[in-house]
């Protein structure tokens, strides 16, 4: 526990660490608040695709926690840093909320619903029968399937609930076509998460609560992992992959308890 507190920097996921919906979890603000008053440089790394960075801070701002938008980076902004590397000023037909829209925007990449370069999903709660038959007919006719994250589903106060990987799937099948996902655990992430606080991998500690996003992340990342149990993955199933956490917390509250 020690070596992890001293840690320059660390990397965060949101859900199931931070909070469940609109629900902050025990010990978060003890945490969030040590990390300011130690100095440490911190990132907030989400896969989730619906919120901005200034929408999120408004959101901890709501919960009671004062944490700046320049703390924060989402699956989308990775997405669309992704695409514009892949293909400067290419369109996109978008299944997602106004934030993964905005980060393609930021980029210069434009909405296009006839020929796009690619067809992008996110979590959104307008999915329905229409853009996915929409999304289907622009694979099969050229446009490759991005992902903003594969999480099949995610943690909210009402419970287990699903997200990106399972919203893509019946687009997945119906054209044959396996999309490419941007968001954890692809390596991407957790680089520009590093990038963003200025850190090399052996100078932070990266804390998630998904053994199948978050700790393999890590791991391909070369960065020391903590897992939490207060989201997705309970201790009984840890033992079911092939690698393991450096750590495991009951909640980021271990680590500032007295």
């Amino acid at each position: 526990m020690e070596n992890i507190l001293k840690k320059a920097g660390f990397i965060c996921d949101m859900d199931g660490v931070i909070y469940h919906g609109n629900r902050i979890l025990d010990g978060v603000a003890d945490f969030v608040n040590w990390m300011i008053d130690n100095d440490k440089k911190f990132v907030f790394l989400t896969n989730s695709a619906e919120r901005t960075p200034h929408e999120l801070s408004m959101k901890l701002a709501r919960m009671g926690l004062t944490v700046s938008a320049d703390h924060f980076y989402t699956s989308a902004m990775a997405t669309a840093e992704f695409l514009h590397t892949q293909k400067p000023n290419c369109t996109a037909y978008v299944i997602g909320e106004a934030a993964l829209t905005k980060a393609l925007y930021d980029q210069g990449i434009y909405m296009n619903d006839v020929n796009p370069d690619y067809v992008v999903v996110g979590e959104t709660r307008s999915y329905n029968f229409e853009k996915i038959e929409k999304a289907i007919e622009l694979v099969n006719k050229g446009a490759k399937l991005i992902g903003t994250n594969p999480d099949i589903t995610g943690p909210t106060e009402r419970g287990i609930m699903p997200a990106t990987g399972a919203l893509i799937a019946p687009i997945e099948i119906a054209t044959n076509k396996k999309a490419y996902f941007v968001g954890k655990p692809n390596p991407l992430m957790l680089r520009h998460g590093l990038r963003k606080i200025n850190c090399h991998s052996e100078e932070i500690a990266f804390i998630g609560d998904r053994m199948d996003t978050d700790i393999i992340a890590g791991i391909e990342s070369n960065v020391d992992t903590v897992l939490v149990l207060t989201g997705v993955t309970a201790p009984e199933d840890i033992d079911k992959f092939p690698y393991r956490p450096k750590y495991i917390l009951n909640g980021v509250y271990d680590l500032v308890k007295q």
